[in-house]
């Protein structure tokens, strides 16, 4: 991965925070069916990137209610 690559990524804002403006994360597509995250409030500061099967299974344990949210 580039740093070029999170630059160009087409970040888009969780559905999930609302429009509020309170505490939100944007996720973004990358190669390799790569998937980033970031703090919408700091767009600038740190990303976490995750592989494709990463994500699936941090989907499913959302889904799944494994995190109390």
């Amino acid at each position: 991965m580039t740093e070029n690559e999170l630059a160009t990524a087409a970040w888009r804002k969780a559905t999930a925070s609302g429009g509020t403006g309170g505490d939100c994360v944007e996720v973004a597509p990358l190669s390799q069916g790569r998937v980033a995250i970031r703090d919408s409030k700091n767009p600038s500061g740190p990303v976490l990137v995750f592989t494709a099967s990463e994500w699936d299974a941090f989907k499913d344990g959302v889904s799944k209610g494994e995190f109390n949210f």
